[in-house]
């Protein structure tokens, strides 16, 4: 073959070859989303982080203020929410209130700690303003459904209060749990609910279960919904759930989303469930992410948006899961999810024996600048009940949210 042709042979290979990246970039960059728009979309994943120390700070300083016996010294299963009017809502599930004492010589014990008959209720919501916490509402602010059964409350958005409506409310998505036998030990998966919130307020006007999932045999496949929602437009908020596969010693959940129109969280008929192909009825639910084994979510997990790319937060599996937070990430909220991607270990007490960090969430109302997420830590213990409560008093810095601020890069 002389020279010329293949050197145009050549230029034409490669010009075939370049087409095939661009296009394949193109479809990696740019995909069309459930809705029909096209949104920009591009692997995303952790570049770096710091300690915010301004916002652990703040829940330190709230927890050890003694001035008050009812208000919240620690607590765990961190969500936030912004009000209309500037306010931030915490909400926690197990808290302990009471008091905290200090140590009376900084050179000898330097952990402040509370009475081991502090009390402890299932949930609490605290109001911050101006990045200060102010008040504890009565706690718990959800009351139990039943003997033996609690409510945690989780995501939570402020919605109209119907499509249409200018009043608006606080949308607060709820667990029930049923005390069991181990490994349940922190309760077996009963249902979903929604309670409503008025505004400004924040007085409970009701309770609405949303999905039952007492008929669903294995506890281990039993969904709950909530622990992480976003609104990506004017038309949905997609809310994700996870089952407790890792309850039952299994390496990894699997997650779920659902989608709801806004203004109607509250009502169970509006709900849509991705099936694996469309948006369904519950009973048609397949898991958007989770393979059993490496790829999956810890018990709670929690989904931002960059630009056109979701990115989700989440406990890593395996051992690794007691201590680093791993990220995935999707064009859309039903996936397909990419990852996991590289972990990163945030800082954990100083009592760092016996010490897990788990439930990272993400918190928009006091991002500045960074992406701000949360990780709740506690002191491990397989049974749970009095020697870990021992402990948890002991050093009140065990049951308090710390907080880092993330910036993303390219996955």
């Amino acid at each position: 073959m002389p020279d010329d042709a293949r050197a145009r042979q050549r230029a034409r290979t490669g010009l075939g070859l370049l087409l095939v990246l661009v296009l394949g970039a193109v479809l990696l960059t740019v995909r069309a989303r459930d809705d029909g728009g096209v949104a920009a979309c591009r692997p995303r994943t952790v570049a770096s982080w710091v300690p915010d120390q301004g916002v652990t700070g703040e829940f330190a300083r709230y927890g050890d203020d003694a001035s008050r016996a009812d208000d919240w010294t620690g607590g765990d299963g961190t969500h936030s929410v912004r009000l209309p009017d500037g306010r931030v809502l915490w909400l926690f599930s197990d808290t302990y209130l009471g008091q905290v004492h200090r140590p009376p010589n900084p050179v000898g014990e330097s952990y402040a700690w509370r009475d081991t008959t502090a009390p402890m209720v299932r949930n609490s919501a605290v109001v911050m303003e101006g990045g200060r916490l102010r008040r504890t509402l009565p706690a718990p602010l959800f009351a139990d459904p039943a003997p033996g059964q609690w409510r945690w409350p989780v995501a939570a958005r402020v919605e109209p209060r119907s499509p249409g409506s200018s009043e608006q409310v606080v949308r607060v998505v709820l667990w029930t749990r049923t005390t069991g036998a181990y490994p349940w030990i922190y309760g077996v998966p009963t249902g979903t609910e929604v309670a409503t919130l008025s505004l400004p307020g924040l007085r409970l006007e009701g309770i609405t279960r949303v999905l039952d999932q007492r008929r669903v045999r294995d506890p281990a496949r039993r969904v709950l919904f909530g622990t992480t929602a976003l609104t990506h437009d004017e038309d949905w908020t997609y809310v994700f759930g996870g089952d407790d596969a890792r309850a039952a010693a299994r390496p990894a959940s699997h997650a779920y989303v659902a989608r709801v129109p806004r203004g109607r969280l509250a009502d169970p008929a509006a709900w849509q469930y991705w099936d694996g192909g469309e948006w369904s009825i519950p009973s048609h639910m397949e898991p958007v992410l989770g393979d059993g084994g490496r790829k999956g979510v810890g018990s709670a997990f929690t989904v931002a948006r960059d630009g056109g790319t979701y990115v989700l937060f989440t406990m890593a599996a395996g051992a690794e899961g007691l201590t680093t937070v791993t990220s995935y990430w999707a064009c859309s909220p039903a996936g397909p999810w990419h990852g996991p991607g590289k972990g990163f270990s945030p800082p954990l007490p100083e009592q760092r024996a016996g010490v897990a960090a788990y439930n990272p969430q993400v918190h928009p109302a006091v991002g500045r600048g960074g992406l701000v997420l949360s990780y709740d830590v506690n002191w491990l213990d397989a049974a749970g009940g009095a020697a870990a409560q021992a402990h948890l008093s002991r050093n009140v810095s065990l049951y308090r949210p710390r907080f880092v601020t993330l910036r993303l890069g390219p996955g």
